[in-house]
Order: C-alpha cells, then structure tokens, then sequence
C-alpha cells in the first residue's frame, strides 16, 4: 500500500472512504484499519515501522480485528464502518517485507465501507458491534464464460449455482451472466464483490 502520514483528523465520506485518500472510491477496500497491538509486536521483532507503513488509514488499540467477522460495525467520532474484507493478497513485496521476510498487513489489516459520514480524531474511541449470528450469508453468482460471454453457448451453471446457494440458507444478492475473462470481466467481478456487501 501507499504509505500514510498522520493527520490530526480525516473526513470520511460515505460510500467513498476518506477525504483524499488513495483508498477512496466506490468499492469494498474504502478504509484501512490495523491493531495498534499487531504494529508493537511486530516492532518487538525489529521492524521499526511507524503508523502508516503499511499504508493503513486506521490504527487502533485495543481491539484484533482479524478475530472479528466481516460484517462488523465499527463505530468511532460521528463515522460508522462496516468491515468488508479481512486480509489481502501481497501482489509485490513491499519494502518492509523485504527487510523483515514478512509484512503484517496481508494478514492483520482489514478493510471497510464508510455507512455515515464524519470524522475520526486520534484518540476517538472506536466501538465494536458484532453482526446478528442468525443473518444469512449473502453471496453473489458471476459465470465467467468467453464463449458464453459471446452468445456461444447458454449460461445453465449461473441459475443452477443460486439455487444451490439459495437451498443452502444464502441470500444471493446478484447473479451476473456470462462474462468473458478479459478485463471488463474482471472489472466487473471487483464491483460485484462491492455490490454484494
């Protein structure tokens, strides 16, 4: 990630994320968060890294949100959060991988959508509320199919997928039909996973 420089408060959009941010847009990955605690453990080991190294927006004590469920809210000043994603592929090392052999941030960070808009100030303290353990989960069916993208051939696998998941208590939010593998198409399944949440 880009790495990030402390602020003496952020503005954060709703289903944008913060105010001049890299991270902003309309997705899944709106903000950044890491426990404070990961960030001194990992220091311990002499990683020497300061806030914002790993390109974090939030760094919070207190609270290991890579034990909490997607679906979370978080709540912090007059801004409310909801934890989209925990975790990320490292496409390329950064280089605090390369000095240390490992970065936390692929397997400690987590990402969220803004749901109200305010602000955060350093020292804001952040509230955890759980998502009912009776929801359903929700899933999204996306066929990716050249040929049927093409009109070659009838997508039969997309219905039969939501009605499996259907069947199994899911509620599927979307099903997306044949989409080639090329970009669109993987465009296309990065805004689906946003849609879906």
């Amino acid at each position: 990630g880009i790495q990030k420089s402390y602020v003496e408060e952020a503005s954060f959009r709703k289903d944008w994320g913060i105010e001049g941010d890299a991270h902003a847009g309309n997705w899944h990955r709106q903000v950044s968060l890491l426990s404070y605690d990961k960030v001194k453990a990992f220091n311990e080991r002499g990683a020497d890294v300061g806030d914002g190294a790993f390109g974090e927006n939030l760094v919070v004590e207190g609270l290991d949100f890579r034990s909490l469920p997607v679906g979370t809210k978080l709540y912090a000043g007059t801004v409310e959060l909801v934890m989209t994603q925990i975790g990320k592929e490292c496409h390329s090392h950064c280089a605090i991988y390369k000095r240390m052999g490992e970065c936390i941030m692929p397997r400690e960070g987590v990402f969220a959508k803004v749901l109200k808009e305010g602000i955060i100030r350093p020292g804001d303290e952040m509230r955890v509320k759980l998502p009912d353990e009776n929801r359903p989960f929700t899933a999204a069916v996306i066929t990716l199919s050249d040929k049927g993208a093409r009109g070659e051939r009838k997508d039969e696998s997309g219905p039969a997928a939501k009605e499996m998941l259907e069947q199994a208590g899911y509620e599927v939010k979307q099903r997306r039909g044949a989409v080639s593998f090329r970009a669109p198409g993987q465009e296309r399944f990065t805004r689906l996973r946003s849609d879906t949440l």
